[in-house]
């Protein structure tokens, strides 16, 4: 459910405040500074006591102290309260008060007492989240009242251990840097093609043969590298032991095992479940109660109230070739492939469901006809959400065009391998997550949101590190904060953001850049395959005088959106020009076109280009240099 909370305005000057991310709804600086001592304490209410051993064991290792648990609220006391009569603030919200000589952190649950012990954290210096002592640090707060809940229920982040395996220690350790930022859902996608990552004891070709698939090769161009094989499993425990520490911290984790497509792995296990030669399940009805083991053992590990299940991009060609599937078609009373993979949906939805589950998917399964309590997850754009909740169903918006945190962030060639695509920081950080499309009522059936790091080109934790930080930073305030967002306010607290990252040992990406503007976009609902000339306006975005580079950054779609030139008109009157073959896809070929503003007038942006093919979609940027 969508909760509005005004966003007060922030009355200190204080860095340490104003470094805060998320930010937080209202903030006062009172006078003073509260020093933590060696014989201090942490003083737990009924309820808060697993969030207090979690605070001590956050500060053992930099502080060195032992901070002894219990006894009342006082003097060199960190005190953590439920209080019944906060309810306004719901489950994740919290009131913080650091005084000289103690800490008050109260809330209506045990979640909102977590996040109030992050934002006390934030405010100590950053050493605080090292590892190991530090020597003569003093460990102070300036006094603050802070009172503060998320704006959406639904904050996260997907992981894809499906193309690359990852170490479960390096996804506990990534557990602890987005409950740090007040993320609250991990979503892992465990299975695809290219690799079955989850124990299933009934099944146990499906690791056995599935999670040891030879080198996949993709048709990408450049290429993927080759980083040897893709081989490894979660066993149930391992599994378990995940869930149970992103519990700790109040993270959710998400499970997805796809179908019907992206099924390679299943059909190399078990051929009976899959067509030939094909990475789609075929449907029989033996085949549906297949994967309705599978997640029963999967719900057997995971107790989140969602069980994702894919339904994206899949490839209903096998479907339409063969005679037994046409066959069951028939006898199910449908119409057509898309009607027979909302059929398959509705069983696994109706199973769910069964069982005090929900079915989230990715907005494919809207085709043929939504099941009846599925949830959808926008990813092909922001239109499948706007149907879905227009239609009664609850969204997760996960568009690729600000939220594919696989996509270069800066110029390609000065960045490590990526998918393509171009999402910057900016980027990010101006989504809004509901649409304009959706009424008040409507509205509220945004959950919240989710980036997602891809796996095909991320190798390690530490590609994905780099990826993900400063723009979860940005999905983290997205997600949490109301009211009106400030890029340039927001920039100024990544500084001391990446001094907390430094602290704990996380690659990210340093801000460096020029400024960067989206003048408009491309979509398949335009596609040409002649060649045709399309204008953008530029009047605000270009104004000033200078060098800029204008990108053309594919976001999703099946084809290529190629240009020929690119041109700057002013006043009617071409000003600039770059004339060279560019091509907007994964490969991202000479997508960017030099063109100086003179500044000032009516400026557009012009250029001549061809679709590959019905289906491209992109963001044309101006990036002054």
């Amino acid at each position: 459910m969508l909760l509005a909370l005004p966003l007060l305005a922030m009355l200190t000057t204080a860095p340490a405040i104003a470094a805060i991310i998320p930010k937080p709804a209202s903030v006062v600086a009172v006078e003073g500074t509260f020093t933590l001592a060696p014989h201090a304490r942490i003083a737990a209410g009924k309820g808060a006591e697993e969030v207090a051993e979690f605070l001590r064991s956050a500060l053992r290792p930099p502080t060195g102290f032992g901070l002894n648990l219990g006894g009342r609220a006082g003097k060199d006391t960190i005190s953590l309260a439920l209080d019944r009569k906060l309810s306004r603030l719901g489950e994740e919200g919290y009131l913080l008060e650091v005084h000289p000589d103690r800490v008050e952190i109260r809330a209506f649950r045990a979640a909102g007492a977590f996040y109030g012990v992050q934002t006390l954290l934030q405010l100590l210096p950053p050493e605080v989240f090292r590892s190991a002592k530090v020597e003569g640090q003093v460990w102070q707060a300036k006094c603050v009242k802070i009172e503060d809940k998320p704006r959406f229920g639904w904050r996260g982040v997907l992981l894809d251990p499906a193309r690359h395996f990852l170490p479960k220690e390096g996804i506990l350790r990534f557990i602890d840097t987005i409950a740090q930022h007040k993320l609250n859902v991990l979503q892992l996608h465990l299975t695809d093609d290219t690799g079955w990552r989850v124990e299933i004891k009934k099944y146990p070709k499906l690791t056995q043969v599935g999670a040891y698939i030879p080198e996949y090769l993709a048709d990408y161009d450049p290429p993927k590298p080759k980083n040897g094989p893709r081989g490894g499993f979660y066993t149930q425990n391992d599994l378990r032991e995940i869930v149970a520490y992103a519990a700790d911290r109040h993270v959710t984790v998400v499970p997805e095992i796809e179908m019907p497509g992206h099924a390679g792995a299943v059909v190399a296990a078990y051929p009976e479940v899959g067509l030939p030669d094909s990475n789609v399940i075929n449907g029989e009805d033996s085949s549906i109660r297949f994967m309705q083991d599978v997640l029963d053992e999967v719900m057997a590990i995971f107790p989140s109230k969602f069980i994702h299940i894919g339904g994206d991009e899949v490839d209903k060609s096998f479907w339409k070739k063969s005679a037994r599937v046409q066959e069951l078609i028939k006898q199910r009373g449908l119409k057509n492939e898309d009607e027979y993979q909302s059929w398959i949906i509705k069983q696994m939805d109706a199973y769910l469901a069964s069982k005090g589950r929900r079915l989230l998917g990715w907005d494919e399964i809207l085709e043929g006809g939504l099941a009846p309590g599925a949830t959808v997850m926008s990813w092909r754009g922001i239109e499948g959400g706007i149907a879905a909740a227009k239609a009664g169903h609850d969204v997760v918006m996960s568009p690729t065009s600000n939220l594919y945190l696989d996509y270069y962030q800066a110029e390609p060639a000065e960045e490590p391998l990526a998918i393509g695509g171009y999402l910057p920081l900016e980027a990010v950080y101006g989504y809004e997550p509901v649409p304009s499309a959706l009424n008040a009522k409507e509205a509220e059936r945004v959950l919240g949101l989710q980036g997602n790091i891809w796996g095909e080109f991320t190798p390690n934790m530490k590609h994905i590190e780099y990826l993900a930080w400063p723009r979860l930073a940005a999905v983290s305030e997205i997600g949490w904060s109301s009211g009106a967002k400030d890029f340039t306010e927001f920039s100024g607290r990544l500084a001391a953001d990446f001094a907390r990252l430094d602290a704990m040992g996380v690659k990210y990406r340093p801000r460096t850049g020029s400024p960067i503007q989206a003048l408009g976009e491309w979509t398949s609902v335009e596609a040409s395959t002649e060649w045709v000339v399309r204008e953008w306006d530029a009047s605000e975005e270009m104004a000033k005088a200078g060098p800029y580079t204008v990108r053309f950054a594919y976001t999703h779609g099946a084809h290529r959106f190629h240009v020929r030139w690119a041109e700057l008109v002013q006043d009617g009157k071409v000003v600039a020009r770059d004339e060279h073959a560019g091509s907007a896809a994964w490969d991202v070929s000479a997508n960017t076109y030099a063109l100086a503003s003179p500044g000032g007038g009516q400026l557009k942006v012009r250029a001549e280009v061809r679709y590959e093919g019905s289906d491209s979609n992109g963001i044309l940027y101006a990036i002054r240099r």
